[in-house]
């Protein structure tokens, strides 16, 4: 029983050795102390631009051949202003974000060696814009417009005019098919005399409607109205039948344009364009009327100039802002009878044109 004993308790002492887990000793690793190293970072901002002067500028060249059926004999011509030629310069300049100023300036020139056949003067045009903006919390825009015109008719008349244009164009016609360009209401105070300087004067109040829409197409559409209530300086006043003489007048004229753009062509930087433009030019009518001692007769209360243009114009565009061009066409019109129940004489006169346009 000893041995066994003895036998025993030898192998509990080998099974609880054994039995036993050795674990290995603790590692100690040291980290390396870490650095941070800032770099400075440049952040490049595109520089805001603020506003720039931009506009256009067009040079242009016209000639107006001779109407269809004219005669050389004076007093039978369908229209007076034939084989003459005229250079025009227009264009806009946007001075600033409220500042407008636009420009046109006609050189008219005969080309004939015949009397009565051609115009010769200059007629300069220049219209100051100021946009004072929205009216309050409408959508109302009110813009002041002044406005100076040195004609080229034998009177060499000019005028100055200023305008309140309050543009309603965003409570119209803005959908798929009409969008109103603009609706403008404006009350104006116009003063015209001539170049005498004296009592050849005429002094109006009155408001204009003007309006333009673009359909669909390439169409659009202008349509305006210009009242006038007329006071007539002593040597202005209109000459009445019974040889009195009336110093006040009302007036209404009406213009009606119709537009259209189809492309025929294109290729890279050349295109080639038909174009239309006609309608009422205007339609005219006048309170009173005005006795003529030449002959003897009294001036229409209402009279009309009908008139279509249609023409082709080939487009190139020379470089980004630049596009060169040249049309040729015809213009169909009642040229001297314009009396609403008698007009007549409609008949064409060939035009060619030339010129080129760059914007800024």
């Amino acid at each position: 029983m000893r041995k066994l004993a003895l036998l025993l308790g030898s192998l509990l002492v080998v099974a609880s050795a054994s039995a036993k887990e050795v674990v290995p000793a603790p590692v100690v690793v040291e980290e390396a102390p870490v650095q941070v190293i800032e770099k400075e970072v440049i952040v490049y901002r595109d520089k805001e631009v603020g506003f720039r002067p931009n506009g256009n500028v067009d040079l242009q060249y016209r000639w107006y051949g001779e109407t269809e059926g004219q005669k050389e004999v004076k007093g039978e011509n369908w229209n007076t202003s034939n084989n003459d030629s005229r250079i025009q310069l227009s264009g806009t300049i946007n001075m600033t974000e409220k500042q407008q100023l636009q420009f046109r300036i006609r050189e008219y020139n005969s080309v004939s060696a015949h009397d009565d056949t051609g115009r010769d003067g200059t007629d300069t045009r220049l219209r100051y814009f100021y946009n004072h903006g929205l009216l309050g919390d409408s959508k109302v825009n009110l813009t002041s417009r002044v406005h100076y015109r040195d004609r080229e008719d034998a009177k060499g008349a000019q005028e100055v005019e200023y305008q309140a244009r309050f543009d309603f164009a965003d409570y119209m016609f803005q959908n798929d098919f009409i969008k109103t360009s603009y609706f403008v209401i404006a009350p104006k105070y116009k003063y015209v005399w001539q170049s005498s300087n004296d009592d050849a004067y005429d002094n109006r109040l009155g408001f204009d409607i003007a309006s333009y829409y673009e359909l669909p197409l390439g169409f659009a559409f202008e349509l305006n109205f210009y009242a006038d209530q007329h006071f007539y300086g002593a040597k202005s006043e209109l000459l009445q039948k019974d040889g009195s003489k009336e110093d006040k007048n009302f007036t209404v004229d009406m213009e009606a344009y119709i537009y259209n753009t189809t492309n025929l062509y294109t290729n890279g930087n050349v295109s080639v364009d038909f174009k239309f433009e006609g309608g009422y030019d205007a339609y005219s009518w006048s309170q009173e009327k005005e006795y003529s001692i030449t002959t003897n007769e009294e001036s229409a209360d209402k009279t009309y100039s009908l008139y279509a243009l249609p023409t082709v114009q080939l487009n190139y565009q020379a470089t980004p802002n630049v596009v060169v061009y040249a049309a040729a066409g015809a213009e169909y019109r009642n040229w001297n009878s314009t009396d609403e129940g008698s007009a007549s004489n409609w008949r064409w006169q060939p035009t060619v044109f030339a010129g080129f346009k760059t914007t800024f």
